[in-house]
C-alpha cells in the first residue's frame, strides 16, 4: 500500500509539473491559439517559443505570466503565409512537441562532431574555413553562421570524409582547432578568435546566441553597414515576469517587466543599458541581410569551399548561412552583400551564377531595401516617368513572385 501511494504521489507530481497544453482555433479570428500552463521553470519560456519556432510559426501576439510557482503562456500564432492551423496532424504534432519541453528538444546530430568558431568578420572567411575543412578531409553536413557587429559565429557539424564517422582522433582534432584558429584569427584578430571541438548534441539557434554573447558581440560596433530598421528597446521596468507581444506587419512591439531570479529588481542604471543592449543584438542577430541566393545540387566534398570561393572572388560578403545535406543533396542558403554591406550589383549576381550553375543557385529573396531604392528613384523622375517605373516595378515584382520571369533577367 506504500508504494501503491508514492507512486501516485509520484504520478500526481509529474502531471503537475509537465506542461498542459491547449489549442484553440475557434476563440481567435486571425490565428490559432495555443496555451500552455505549466509549474514554472528555468529556461521553460525559452523552449516553448524555440518548439514554434523550429515548426515554421509566426507568432502574432503573446501574453506571457508567471505568478510564484506557475507559469502562463499564450500564443496566438499562424503558418508563414499568416493562416490559422487547420492539419490536424500539425496542431497534434505542436501540443506533443509544447507537452515534453521539459526534457528538452534539439535536431540530432548524432555521429557527427561540432566545431565552433568565433572570430573577426570578413569578406572570405567562410571560404578559408571550408577550404580547411575540405582539405582535412571533413564533410560538412549542417552549418549555420551568423554576423553581427563585425563579428562572425558559426556553428559547424562534420564527419570523416571516408570512414564517414565522427571525428574522434585527438591529433587530428587539434590539427582542425590549430588551422581554423589561423584562419579566424587573419592579420590583426589574435586576441579574439576561438574554436572547439565536442561530439555534444545542442540546439543550433540557442547556442550561437550563447557564443555571440560570449563574444560580447552587443558591445563592438559593426565596420559593414547594416539595417537602418534596427530594433528599438525603451525604458524598461523590472518588477515581476510578465511580458505581451504584439506584432503589426512586419513590425513587433514587447513590453516585458522582468527581475533577477532571486526576486530582486534590476535597479542599477548600467545593468538596465546592458540589457537593453542585449536584447537589441539578439534580436540583430536573427535578421537576415542582403539577397537570399538557394544552392540546390548534389553534395560532394568541397562544394562549400568551391561555392564561397567564387563568392569571395565576386566581392561577396556573406552575412547569414544555413548549410543542410538531405539523401546526399546540399540544401543551402546563403545572405550575400558586397564587401562594406551595400546592395549586389545585379550582373555580379548573374555572373556568380553563371559560374556555379543557373539551375544550381537561385535568387529567391530580394531584401526590402531594393524595393524601397526603386521608390526613391520614382521619387527623383518626373510624374510620367515614375508612373511608368512604378508600373513596371509592380509588374516585374509579381511575374518574378510568380516564377514567370527570371531574378535578375
Amino acid at each position: 500500500m506504500e508504494w501503491t501511494c508514492v507512486d501516485e504521489y509520484e504520478k500526481l507530481l509529474f502531471r503537475m509539473s509537465s506542461p498542459r497544453v491547449m489549442i484553440d482555433n475557434a476563440g481567435c479570428a486571425n490565428a490559432t491559439r495555443v496555451m500552455i500552463d505549466s509549474a514554472r521553470k528555468h529556461g521553460i519560456l525559452l523552449e516553448a517559443v524555440q518548439v514554434l519556432t523550429d515548426l515554421n510559426l509566426s507568432i502574432k501576439k503573446a501574453y506571457i505570466s508567471s505568478d510564484g510557482r506557475w507559469f502562463m503562456d499564450v500564443f496566438h500564432v499562424t503558418d508563414l503565409d499568416g493562416n490559422k492551423l487547420t492539419d490536424e496532424s500539425v496542431l497534434n504534432y505542436i501540443e506533443q512537441s509544447l507537452g515534453t519541453i521539459h526534457y528538452g528538444r534539439s535536431k540530432s546530430f548524432e555521429g557527427l562532431t561540432a566545431l565552433e568558431l568565433t572570430g573577426t568578420d570578413r569578406v572570405g572567411l567562410l571560404s578559408e574555413v571550408f577550404a580547411v575543412l575540405s582539405n582535412l578531409q571533413c564533410n560538412v553536413v549542417e552549418a549555420n553562421m551568423w554576423t553581427h557587429n563585425g563579428r562572425i559565429a558559426s556553428l559547424i557539424y562534420v564527419k570523416d570524409n571516408d570512414s564517414g564517422s565522427p571525428i574522434e582522433d585527438s591529433q587530428k582534432i587539434d590539427r582542425i582547432e590549430a588551422m581554423l584558429r589561423n584562419v579566424l584569427k587573419g592579420d590583426n584578430d589574435i586576441r579574439s578568435a576561438k574554436t572547439s571541438v565536442s561530439l555534444a548534441v545542442t540546439h543550433t539557434e540557442r547556442r550561437l546566441h550563447q557564443m555571440m554573447f560570449a563574444d560580447r558581440d552587443y558591445e563592438r560596433k559593426s565596420r559593414i553597414k547594416t539595417c537602418d530598421d534596427s530594433p528599438v528597446v525603451g525604458n524598461m521596468q523590472y518588477v515581476v515576469f510578465h511580458a505581451t507581444i504584439n506584432t503589426a506587419g512586419d513590425r513587433a512591439s514587447m513590453e516585458f517587466f522582468i527581475r533577477h531570479m532571486d526576486g530582486t529588481p534590476i535597479s542599477s542604471e548600467a545593468e538596465k543599458q546592458r540589457v537593453i543592449l542585449c536584447l537589441q543584438a539578439a534580436i540583430e542577430r536573427r535578421a537576415s541581410q542582403g539577397v537570399r541566393l538557394e544552392l540546390c545540387t548534389d553534395d560532394r566534398l568541397g562544394l562549400l569551399a568551391d561555392v564561397t570561393r567564387t563568392f569571395r572572388e565576386n566581392g561577396l560578403n556573406v552575412t547569414r548561412a544555413e548549410i543542410s545535406t538531405t539523401m546526399d543533396r546540399a540544401l543551402n542558403v546563403f545572405y550575400v552583400t558586397d564587401a562594406i554591406g551595400n546592395l549586389v550589383d545585379s550582373k555580379i549576381i548573374e555572373s556568380v551564377r553563371q559560374k556555379i550553375g543557373l539551375s544550381k543557385l537561385k535568387v529567391k529573396e530580394l531584401p526590402l531595401i531594393y524595393h524601397q531604392k526603386a521608390e526613391r528613384d520614382e521619387a527623383t523622375m518626373g510624374p510620367g516617368g515614375a508612373m511608368l517605373l512604378s508600373l513596371g516595378s509592380l509588374v516585374r515584382r509579381n511575374l518574378y513572385n510568380l516564377g514567370l520571369i527570371k531574378s535578375y533577367s
